[in-house]
Order: C-alpha cells, then sequence, then structure tokens
C-alpha cells in the first residue's frame, strides 16, 4: 500500500508586541520610586521648611503610574504598584546588607556611607506603605473615572486621580515616618510643604500622559 506523507505547516507562534512606551514608562517608574526612596533619607529646608527631598521626584510616578495604566491596563499597573513596593524593600535590605560588611582599609568611605544609605526602617516602611496604598487608590480612582465618567480629556484623568491619592501618601508617610518622633507641628510643616511640591510637580508631569495614543484603561 503506497503512503502519502503530509507535511504541515508549523504553527507561528504568537507573538506580544509591547509598546517601547510601555518599556521607557515602567523603568521611568521604577527608577523614580528607588529614586525617591533613597532620596526621602535627607530632611532638607527649603524656603524655610522641612521637606524629605524625595519629594521632587516622587510625585512624577502618580502620573507615570497613570500612563502605564492606559497603556498596558489595570492589571498591569497594579503589578506594577506592587513589584515597585517589593523592589524598594529588597533595595533596603540590600543597602542594609551592603552597610554592615567591613570596608577595605584603603577605601575611605565605609563610615560615611553607612551614614548615608543604610535604611532607617521608620522611613523606609512607611514610605513604601504609602507608595503602594496611595497608588493602589490611584488605580481604582482612574479606573472608576474613565468606566463612569469619560474617557475624553485624559489630563482629567490624571489630575483627580492624583488629586485624591497624593494627600492619602502624603499622610501615612507624614505621619508614619515622623509622627511621635518630630514635634507636630514640624510633622505637619512636612505634610503641608510636601503636599504643596506633589500638586505643582503633578502639574508639571501632566503632559506625559499623551506619550503614547494607545488607551488601555
Amino acid at each position: 500500500m503506497e503512503t502519502h506523507n503530509k507535511t504541515y505547516p508549523l504553527e507561528q507562534s504568537a507573538k506580544v508586541l509591547i509598546p517601547t512606551a510601555a518599556i521607557l514608562v515602567v523603568s521611568a517608574y521604577i527608577g523614580a520610586q528607588m529614586l525617591a526612596d533613597i532620596a526621602s533619607l535627607k530632611i532638607g529646608v527649603v524656603f524655610g521648611l522641612a521637606v524629605d527631598m524625595g519629594t521632587f521626584i516622587y510625585p512624577a510616578t502618580f502620573t507615570l503610574r497613570d500612563l502605564v495604566h492606559k497603556i498596558l491596563g489595570k492589571r498591569n499597573a497594579q503589578v506594577l504598584v506592587i513589584a515597585a513596593g517589593v523592589i524598594n524593600l529588597g533595595m533596603a535590605l540590600y543597602l542594609l546588607w551592603i552597610a554592615g560588611i567591613p570596608e577595605d582599609p584603603s577605601w575611605g568611605l565605609g563610615q560615611e556611607f553607612s551614614a548615608i544609605l543604610a535604611p532607617v526602617w521608620r522611613l523606609v516602611l512607611a514610605s513604601i506603605a504609602a507608595e503602594v496604598v496611595s497608588e493602589l487608590v490611584d488605580t481604582e480612582v482612574y479606573h472608576w473615572f474613565v468606566t463612569r465618567i469619560t474617557r475624553q480629556h485624559p489630563w482629567l484623568r490624571v489630575l483627580v486621580s492624583n488629586g485624591i491619592s497624593i494627600p492619602i501618601d502624603n499622610l501615612i508617610f507624614s505621619v508614619g515616618a515622623f509622627g511621635w518622633m518630630l514635634p507636630w507641628g514640624v510633622v505637619w510643616q512636612i505634610f503641608g510643604f510636601n503636599l504643596l511640591v506633589k500638586y505643582a510637580i503633578t502639574l508639571v508631569s501632566l503632559p506625559l500622559i499623551y506619550i503614547s495614543k494607545q488607551d488601555l484603561s
């Protein structure tokens, strides 16, 4: 009996296309989160008011989170927020380990490194808690706005979501990091000034929402 060998074309594997903008935005979000957490170890005086120095970069992460939500959808935005919290905790643990390693005698910056970058756990935990809680709230507010109010005017969804989530972040961080440790007048001074700076940077970062036209919100 004659047999016929038949060949069938292999199915091409599905390709997942991730927009370049999404890669850049996720990278910027993680980088800004890490830099803000490190900078928050310093409390500076700006215009005569106390402020943690992470305040000048951290607020942009709210708009970047909104942009991730727009490009990659709600679920991926939630995953990113949780991942950033885990990464920041891992960074703090790694810095703690490094600070405890004896330095080489020929290198004279060991003590300075430990003094500057060894994590202050109260600040670290307050910062991570504030980031995760407030940005998950931001996710829900953003989603509510685009599904219940309007998908038009992306700038408005950013203002609404950031306008609600930033005070939550500020309250958790200010009280968690400095409450019962600094005079309450200083704590509320940090809260008030940080709030003004964060709202100002939100306005400056607002155009970022238009980096990509893709909208999976």
